[in-house]
């Protein structure tokens, strides 16, 4: 072979190197065509944000109580104060009993409680989701759990009218027999869907108590949820009383109906585990959007 064919066949080969390498000086070679498809998977696989999961509260279960009927009544109140973008997509039962402590038929009753009501969907091998168009207000039900009272008081728009001290009210001083002064919130709750006034509540808070309370979680949560949960009050028990009235005139405007018609006034006096009273709420319901249901178990 001459020198000249063995230069020939030596840049046949660089060429075929540089071909196979990408290191050309072309435009359009396979390695630009690579990274550009790379590229393209990158933006196609950026992260698509989920909704947060939702994640139900905590409860302390009272053995005196049916445990079906306290978990059902904790979900309830978890469903209806989710926020706005969490998941509508609940955990398994197996989850959900794991998580308030009970057995799968136990929560499975519980889940059929909240299904009945419309707040829930359940489909085989896809999940239990909650609905939504969920109804929000329920009939004022009550079994004696504090989480039953916050169940029935959420998941509906709350506004604080307003709040301050003020001497104690001349029908409440059997329960502020230590106080000069209360600290008094007002509240309007309304359906979220409709924007409809549903109630309105008045509460009677001891001072030391209304001091820790920060007037915002008042416009996310009830109450007792608060006091409980926020403030830390340690609660024995709530006294409920629950009695027909005509709406005066305060009531008939914030409620958007006639004066004198028919309202449902509860009373719930809450006591700490010292014996005092904490809070009394005074609440006016609607009369054409709530009843009143006691439950009596036999055990």
């Amino acid at each position: 072979m001459t020198e000249s064919q063995e230069r020939a066949g030596a840049d046949a080969r660089r060429a075929d190197g540089d071909a196979t390498t990408g290191t050309g000086t072309g435009t359009g070679t396979d390695a630009d065509a690579v990274a550009g498809a790379g590229a393209g998977a990158d933006a196609r696989a950026a992260p698509v944000p989920h909704p947060p999961a939702f994640a139900p509260d905590s409860l302390v279960l009272n053995r005196k109580l049916p445990l079906w009927y306290q978990v059902s009544q904790s979900l309830r109140a978890s469903i209806l104060g989710r926020p706005q973008d969490a998941s509508a997509r609940l955990p398994t039962e197996e989850q959900l009993a794991a998580h308030y402590g009970v057995s799968v038929l136990t929560m499975r009753q519980a889940l059929k409680e909240l299904e009945t009501e419309g707040l829930i969907s359940r489909h085989r091998r896809r999940g239990t989701f909650i609905e939504p168009r969920a109804r929000r207000v329920s009939p004022v039900r009550l079994l004696g759990s504090v989480d039953a009272i916050v169940a029935q008081q959420s998941g509906e728009a709350t506004t604080v009218l307003g709040h301050g001290p003020t001497a104690v009210p001349g029908d409440l001083a059997e329960f502020f027999p230590d106080c000069a002064e209360v600290t008094c919130y007002r509240r309007l709750r309304r359906d979220e869907e409709s924007d409809e006034p549903t109630n309105w509540a008045e509460n009677a808070v001891r001072p030391d108590i209304a001091a820790r309370i920060d007037v915002a979680d008042l416009e996310r949560w009830p109450m007792t949820k608060v006091l409980r949960d926020v403030v830390g009050v340690r609660i024995s028990r709530i006294t409920d009383t629950v009695e027909a009235r005509l709406a005066d005139p305060v009531t008939a405007e914030l409620l958007r109906v006639p004066l004198l018609s028919p309202i449902l006034h509860y009373t719930g006096v809450t006591y700490d585990e010292e014996g005092r009273v904490v809070d009394v709420a005074r609440i006016r319901y609607r009369g054409d959007r709530f009843s009143f249901s006691v439950t009596v178990e036999a055990h």
